[in-house]
């Protein structure tokens, strides 16, 4: 007997790994749940916290080795992406460009801080008095002799990285929900 192979008994036929495509049960309300759920104070929390850390991580890394990573900067861009999108579950543009100037001046203050520490060395004081007696003219000299470019290159890719990281990944339920949502309030105005 010679069977007939239909559709679903073809063996050269991939596995589906989706849904059935029936519509579900997502509606605009849920989108507006969503979006409700983005904290921008958060997002901020979340980065400066990491910031610190980092900086106090930075200078622990320095004194124990005696070198200067400035490519660990990239890491800090990860790091505040990521804490960025847990805390502050945003899906607007607000939270990439929160994380990348975060990035940029958390990879900045971190040069400081390890900078105050080696200067706080050399003259046998600590980091944080060092950093409490910068004036005005103590600025000037910091950009013209300590930063380089190897430091700007690796903020802004820290920025590029934290941007990338910080929004909130959406299923495709979540992403039809929002865009119900947006339509609705596009209808209405």
């Amino acid at each position: 007997m010679i069977r007939i192979m239909t559709n679903t008994d073809n063996p050269l036929r991939l596995r589906k790994k989706h849904g059935s495509g029936k519509p579900t049960g997502e509606s605009s309300a849920d989108g507006k749940r969503l979006l409700d759920a983005q904290s921008i104070r958060s997002a901020i929390v979340a980065g400066v916290t990491v910031i610190a850390v980092f900086s106090i991580f930075s200078v622990v890394l320095t004194e124990l080795t005696g070198r200067l990573f400035p490519w660990l900067t990239v890491l800090l861009g990860f790091l505040i992406g990521h804490s960025g999108r847990l805390m502050g579950r945003g899906i607007d543009w607000r939270f990439p460009t929160l994380a990348a100037v975060l990035a940029v001046a958390g990879s900045l203050l971190a040069n400081v801080v390890v900078a105050a520490s080696v200067t706080a060395e050399d003259f046998g004081t600590g980091t944080l008095n060092v950093l409490t007696a910068v004036t005005s003219m103590t600025w000037p000299v910091y950009f013209e002799e300590k930063l380089g470019f190897a430091d700007v290159f690796f903020a802004l890719v820290a920025a590029a990285i934290a941007a990338f990281y910080a929004n909130r990944r959406l299923t495709r339920s979540e992403y039809r929900a929002v865009r119900l949502w947006s339509e609705e309030q596009e209808t209405i105005d």
